[in-house]
């Protein structure tokens, strides 16, 4: 019995799987779409709103790209290469809006500063006997996840050079192809960035509580990792026979092209109850406690217009991935917290036509205790 077809015979490829995809993409970016226009008319937390923003366009990305690597399945490669840089770049995203949460670096080490690390086998603490949460714990969770924003990118790359080459096919297990390594190294890396996500929740998740981080971090994580893994697992069944390989049209064997259809099949579904999901752990309405003006506008075309580039434009996150690689990290971490404050500041006192006015103050300046605290905990 033949267990290979042609390309044009699978499901994925057929009218009725682009129609029903088609349908799931459009209704997930009409939520996502709808969330993220709520949060920018009223961005009144630029500090935590930035980061939700970023982390809310993973669907549209998602969404998008897998409809596009659905349609044109001979070139998912490419499209996927732009899904796998968004996941790094969700991750740390997700991070940086726990630490805003909590005020930032200063605000965290006066919580859980000279702290004992609490043994623990769930967070694998049991090897650190003795050792206390300080500036160098924070620093180790940031460098973690940002290695993954920068191992990805360039696997990626790696990918698309060696698909070029005819080395690389997903589900082609071979050790002179790159899908093996592809896959460990995949793999060691965002599972370093996750366990440095959860090592930093297991040291604030008391303090975390009011912002409900279980959900956030469950949905987040379901969302990057579950793909991940439905591809693997795609591609093993691929290799067992349990789905069927296809031949092009000029006879050629295609490894891995029909898990990657069903899996971008799959995954246009998916995000629209991701979109959902993300809805319900990042609500606008937290954001609208601030009392709009007399019409009762929140910030009118224009300024989202332009909060949408500033949100999307990677400078802070590039300057953040530089210092937190150098010695003088304490000192960024510093300057950093006075300048989220004052864009607090900012945000709260300019355009009241068309703003909100804060119910209760922000808290001004910097603390002496915070600052001394930090400056002990100097970088060698």
């Amino acid at each position: 019995m033949n267990n290979r077809t042609t390309a044009t015979s699978v499901f994925f490829n057929t009218p009725a799987a682009h129609t029903v995809s088609s349908i799931f993409t459009f209704l997930a970016l009409l939520v996502t779409g709808y969330q993220i226009y709520k949060h920018l008319r009223y961005y009144t937390k630029p500090s935590e709103q930035k980061w939700i923003l970023r982390i809310l366009f993973m669907v549209p990305i998602y969404s998008t790209e897998s409809w596009l690597s659905l349609m044109f399945y001979d070139y998912y490669v490419y499209f996927d290469t732009i899904r796998d840089c968004y996941e790094a770049f969700v991750i740390y995203s997700f991070l940086s809006l726990c630490f805003q949460y909590l005020g930032g670096e200063m605000y965290i080490m006066e919580s859980i500063g000279g702290k004992p690390i609490k043994r623990s086998w769930w967070a694998c603490t049991c090897c650190f006997p003795k050792m206390r949460y300080t500036l160098r714990f924070l620093k180790f969770c940031k460098q973690a996840t940002l290695q993954f924003c920068l191992v990805k990118p360039v696997v990626a790359c790696i990918t698309i050079v060696l698909k070029s080459q005819d080395k690389y096919a997903d589900g082609d297990w071979r050790p002179d192809r790159g899908y093996l390594y592809v896959t460990i190294i995949y793999n060691i890396s965002i599972s370093l960035a996750l366990y440095a996500l959860y090592l930093f929740y297991h040291g604030v998740r008391e303090i975390l509580k009011p912002y409900s981080p279980v959900l956030k971090f469950v949905i987040v994580k379901s969302i990057v990792f579950v793909p991940f893994w439905q591809s693997v697992g795609l591609a093993i069944a691929e290799e067992f026979g349990l789905i069927h390989k296809v031949r092009s049209q000029n006879g050629e064997i295609q490894s891995g092209v029909v898990a990657m259809g069903y899996q971008n099949f799959v995954i246009t579904i998916e995000m629209l109850f991701g979109a959902i999901m993300l809805c319900l752990a990042f609500p606008y309405k937290v954001y609208m406690r601030l009392r709009c003006d007399e019409e009762g506008r929140g910030m009118p075309l224009l300024k989202i217009s332009s909060k949408l580039a500033e949100t999307l434009n990677p400078k802070d996150i590039v300057e953040d991935a530089v210092h937190n690689f150098i010695p003088a990290y304490h000192k960024y971490a510093q300057q950093t917290q006075v300048e989220a404050e004052a864009d607090e500041r900012l945000m709260n006192g300019v355009d009241k036509r068309h703003r909100c006015e804060v119910d209760e103050g922000e808290g001004e300046g910097m603390d002496d205790e915070r600052t001394r605290m930090l400056a002990s905990d100097s970088e060698t």
